[in-house]
């Protein structure tokens, strides 16, 4: 590619991957409708109710107020329509879903009842949403950056380790005592948000030992570009289009948004699935990091670098200090009173350069070797001195 058009196929890339991001990111909220949503009706008139619900619910009957109830405590269903004597009233459960909550408000036959509400300090659920994704992030560049920076596999597990137990500890610190919009056990909420730390970091840092670069892309592409927009933080899973709903739930963000509700409003109700699909990732990330191939990191060069000292780019150097033929130039004068010198690049890890007088005066001749050549092993250098005398003739021989 000419180097003028290089930036704007650059630019042009960039846009285009933007322009996709957009509209995969934009989908999943502007096609929210109900899709075999979990409801539960009961009462006398429980047959009518049923009749009268549009299609998109998932509808269940039970015996009184109270099964419907404990039925929302159980993230068993969103909501539930309560017949009786005084008619119709519609109870939910806005922690599970504020969306979902909201969207059958509007269309309540009677009264409203919030069986378990959200936080009062986030009635919408939007500070809990936008808190998630920084911690998903985070948690992708932890994985990345220990794959590139940490060598060894040791180093990497304990790096995974520690950062999921810190990252756990203060993501649930600032949502319980920073901006108090997550209630429930401090620790609870801690450990569901290090499992969900540890699930994302892990699964970047293992497919990366593994694969290299492409093993990297496709942790993003699971985690970021297909977890993200279908995890359903802000709406539910079954308001997304299917099966896309359900596959979310099986990425690590999707999994760990429904683990962090279910721990801080549900006392872990409905979060076992969820808590199991964190520890799978989780597990297959830290085991690609122990057993896989790949132990070193990345040269910035793009090269390998080894024990051996192969060179990224320019060509073989190392402890061994083996020649590079490329580097090696004689460039040099003879004369009567010249010079005669010897130029060149050698080996090892170093530049080898020679420099020599050559000069006749009146039956003398001194001929001197100097070389810079080094190897850090010292295989291959060192300084011979020969000495030969014949009348008045002397030659001293000093060069690798």
């Amino acid at each position: 590619m000419h180097a003028k058009a290089r930036p704007f196929a650059i630019a042009l890339v960039v846009v285009l991957v933007q322009a996709a991001l957009v509209a995969f990111f934009a989908w999943p909220a502007l096609r929210t409708a109900p899709r075999d949503l979990p409801v539960v009706v009961s009462g006398p008139a429980a047959a009518q109710v049923q009749e009268k619900l549009p299609p998109g619910f998932e509808i269940t009957t039970v015996g009184d107020a109270a099964a419907a109830d404990q039925a929302l405590r159980e993230r068993a269903a969103y909501a539930a329509f309560v017949t009786g004597p005084d008619g119709i009233s519609l109870h939910v459960a806005s922690a599970a879903s504020p969306t979902v909550a909201a969207l059958l408000t509007q269309h309540a036959p009677g009264p409203v009842v919030d069986v378990v509400p959200v936080d009062p300090d986030d009635p919408r659920g939007a500070g809990l949403a936008a808190a998630f994704l920084p911690i998903v992030l985070t948690s992708m560049i932890a994985g990345i950056i220990l794959f590139l920076a940490v060598p060894s596999r040791l180093g990497r597990l304990v790096g995974l380790t520690g950062y999921a137990l810190l990252a756990g500890l203060a993501g649930s610190w600032v949502l319980h005592q920073g901006y108090d919009i997550l209630p429930g056990d401090y620790l609870t909420a801690a450990g569901a948000l290090g499992l969900l730390a540890l699930a994302v970091s892990a699964t970047l840092a293992g497919l990366g030992t593994a694969l290299g670069r492409p093993g990297l892309g496709l942790g993003a592409l699971l985690v970021f570009l297909l977890g993200n927009p279908l995890s359903a933080i802000a709406s539910a899973p079954e308001l997304l289009p299917q099966p896309w709903g359900a596959v979310g739930q099986l990425l690590p963000p999707g999994a760990g948004a429904t683990l962090l509700r279910s721990t801080a409003y549900f006392d872990g109700a409905g979060g076992a699935a969820a808590a199991w699909t964190l520890a799978g990732w989780a597990v297959v990330g830290l085991l690609l990091v122990t057993v896989s191939g790949r132990r070193g990191g990345l040269s910035p060069a793009g090269g390998s670098a080894g024990q051996d000292g192969s060179a990224g780019q320019n060509g073989s150097a190392g402890q061994n200090g083996s020649a590079n033929e490329k580097g090696s130039a004689v460039e040099g004068e003879l004369a009567g009173h010249g010079n005669l010198a010897g130029h060149g690049n050698s080996a090892g890890q170093g530049n080898s350069a020679g420099h020599g007088d050559f000069a006749g005066e009146s039956g003398s001749r001194h001929v001197a070797g100097r070389s810079g050549s080094a190897s850090p092993a010292g295989s291959d250098s060192g300084i011979a001195e020969s000495a030969v005398t014949s009348g008045e003739d002397r030659i001293i021989t000093a060069g690798a």
